[in-house]
């Protein structure tokens, strides 16, 4: 049987301050840092808190991840909504338990939770089953067609139009799209609204698209190797409009390897203001999606839905915000920076 001293030696602290800490003590001085370290080493080993009241053993939460745990290390954003819903389940003295779509006995792990938070891209089938299974459930980052299911997720369109309305306004024309595509259970292609965003911005303003299009994944390596095949193709464009911040990152290596400036050739922009964002040379232009504040609202619903039997959906788009750097520049190699 796991005890307390397990979990301390696990983190480095002493039986009693874990155990102020697994039990929300928040007279006690820690960081945040240290009191999910605290609560990760009790997943890890599976240690079982005795609760002091019903009450908080009541509410169980469960959270169901589309992708592999290696997946979520090498992808900040997912690794925030994830972070958003624990430390709100920490903060509420609220029960969790984690399981990944690839586990087979996932539902079995999951079958006593209260309500569920889905973070990622389902397909139809799973989403459907999924409800049958606890209709007290989110799914975040997926839009759904259900009638009956609450989704939260970012307004990547209004992002994208905001993006590129931005690149328009320093004159630029020739706009490439680097972007990415997301599959559930195999075949099952999701829709990207920046890329429907953008052609259609495209469209209407009567600019070149069709040679300054590249789709492949949501990667640094990614954006490296589709910006090298637009440059050698011949498709020089003045912007590049990147779907998230990794592939904006990679394709800002590939320019400067090509002997290229930013933003006095070509500016970038991308999406989701990532740790390294700031740390680009120079600084990406970017819009910020708050994932960490989507997991947050995300455990929030199900934990009030739950406790108060409430079974009205919601459809919530979450606002994204321009996060202005210096990787954007007036077209035609123009000197002066965005202010």
């Amino acid at each position: 049987m796991i005890t307390l001293k397990d979990v301390a030696s696990e983190c480095g602290l002493s039986p009693a301050s874990v155990s102020r800490i697994l039990n929300n003590d928040r007279t006690l001085h820690v960081t945040d840092e240290t009191r999910r370290k605290v609560f990760a080493a009790a997943d890890k080993l599976g240690y079982v808190k005795k609760s002091t009241t019903k009450s908080k053993a009541s509410f169980v939460l469960g959270i169901l991840q589309w992708f592999s745990a290696q997946q979520e290390l090498e992808d900040e954003y997912y690794l925030k909504i994830r972070r958003g819903v624990e430390d709100f389940c920490v903060k509420n003295s609220v029960q969790i338990i984690r399981a990944y779509r690839t586990d087979k006995d996932y539902k079995d792990t999951l079958k006593e939770c209260s309500g569920l938070v889905c973070v990622g891209k389902f397909s139809k089938k799973e989403s459907r089953d999924l409800i049958e299974f606890n209709p007290n459930i989110v799914f975040l980052d997926m839009n759904t067609e259900h009638p009956d299911v609450t989704t939260l997720t970012m307004d990547l369109y209004t992002a994208a139009k905001e993006a590129l309305d931005h690149l328009k306004s320093l004159g630029h024309i020739r706009i490439a799209y680097l972007g990415g595509v997301e599959y559930a259970s195999g075949s099952e292609i999701f829709e990207d609204d920046r890329r429907k965003a953008y052609v259609r911005f495209m469209k209407r303003n009567k600019y070149p698209y069709e040679g300054f299009m590249k789709e492949d994944e949501f990667t640094s390596v990614s954006g490296y190797k589709m910006m090298n095949e637009l440059l050698a193709e011949g498709s020089i464009p003045t912007a590049v409009f990147a779907a998230s911040d990794a592939i904006a990152i990679g394709a800002m290596k590939a320019i400067k390897e090509n002997g290229l400036k930013i933003p006095g050739d070509i500016s970038v922009i991308g999406i989701n203001d990532n740790e390294m964002s700031g740390f680009t040379e120079p600084p990406l232009t970017t819009m910020r999606a708050p994932a960490y504040d989507m997991g947050q609202h995300g455990a929030n619903i199900v934990y009030a839905a739950g406790n108060l039997d409430i079974r009205t959906p919601l459809k919530i788009k979450i606002p994204c915000e321009m996060i202005r750097r210096d990787s954007c520049g007036k077209a035609k190699n123009g000197q002066k920076d965005e202010k």
